[in-house]
């Protein structure tokens, strides 16, 4: 099966500018017109202008705004992918579990828990080039946002859509996440595997440490990198104002703390290693020199190679239809005059 693609599909926008000449050619014509119908007849003053052809006009327009769209074409780079090919490298596998309880959006850390959580998942990705790399996220239940992959530039993509309104239930299920993370790897008994969890620890469904030491039995390690003050922050609401937060039933706004201990624990659990994330990249550095660490195992990832450029055809036609334009001859003959184009 063949796989189509554009090598440059951002040039297809000029695609644009032939819809823009088409529109100015009727205007500029239906113009023309306008003009002559002020002198007489339009068929009759035709006739007295030898060596006019509208024909002529019209097919030389089309010859050159085929050339023009098939030269954007070529430029745009089409190419047929013939063959699917599995590439193998050595690396590592990690399913990340990100916290996107509403307390992920107080801002004791630039620009807020969740975003800074972000970037440092953002960093983690470009220190894998070889290793897989899953996402789940979390609150008061856990969903695989990504399975494990290689495709990093997928894996950023979904970063950025990230948001608390995405789990409908809130809380801070750590447990299902990490038992989650343990159903989502590979069944490739060789490669090791590690899960990394970025909370602020405020742990209420479920027994997290359990799960972290089931992980372990099967040789999965759990990090675990704390996010947020220990003083505690106030939780923006969803109003978006300045200065607007979370209230509880009682009408007293909501605090966050960042609960280490518990994080700590997790850590310990799954014999990983515990970082506090603050404003430097110093937690997320820690966590990738422990993943170095770890013996590396063959990876198979399957992508669609030998992609073969298909625009040669595209400017043979161009090539044409710009000798076919230049050939025309300008003065009026019959055979061109009988072609009605555009009517």
């Amino acid at each position: 099966m063949e796989n189509f693609r554009f090598a440059n599909p951002h040039l297809l926008w000029l695609l644009l500018v032939a819809v823009l000449l088409i529109v100015l050619f009727f205007a500029s014509r239906h113009k023309s017109k306008a003009a002559l119908k002020r002198f007489g007849n339009i068929d009759l003053l035709l006739t007295l202008m030898n060596g006019v052809s509208e024909g002529k006009l019209r097919i030389k327009f089309v010859l050159e705004i085929l050339a023009f769209v098939c030269l954007v074409i070529a430029a745009a780079r089409p190419q047929f992918g013939s063959k699917l090919e599995t590439i193998k490298k050595e690396g590592i596998e990690v399913m990340v579990c990100l916290d996107i309880s509403n307390s992920m959006l107080a801002e004791d850390i630039q620009p807020n828990r969740l975003e800074k959580a972000k970037r440092m998942l953002s960093r983690l990705l470009d220190q894998m080039e070889n290793d897989q790399v899953g996402l789940i996220v979390f609150a008061g239940d856990a969903f695989t946002q990504l399975p494990i992959t290689n495709d990093f530039v997928s894996a950023k993509m979904f970063l950025s859509t990230i948001d608390p309104k995405m789990v409908s239930i809130q809380g801070t299920a750590i447990g299902s996440a990490i038992n989650l993370a343990v159903r989502s790897f590979t069944p490739n008994e060789e490669s090791q595997k590690a899960i990394v969890i970025i909370t602020d620890g405020e742990n209420h469904e479920d027994d997290a440490q359990s799960a972290a030491t089931m992980a372990l039995e099967q040789g999965i390690h759990t990090h675990v990198i704390g996010i947020g003050s220990t003083q505690g922050a106030l939780v923006p609401d969803d109003s978006g104002r300045q200065g607007s937060y979370r209230k509880d039933n009682e009408g007293n706004p909501v605090t966050t703390h960042l609960n280490e201990e518990v994080a700590r624990q997790i850590a310990a659990a799954g014999q990983g290693v515990y970082a506090h994330a603050d404003n430097s990249n110093s937690a997320i550095n820690a966590v990738v020199e422990e993943l170095s660490q770890m013996q590396t195992a063959e990876l198979e990832s399957h992508v669609y190679a030998d992609y073969d450029d298909q625009f040669q055809w595209f400017v043979w036609i161009a090539f044409v239809c710009l000798i076919f334009d230049l050939l025309l001859l300008d003065r009026a003959n019959a055979l061109v005059s009988k072609i009605k184009l555009f009517e």
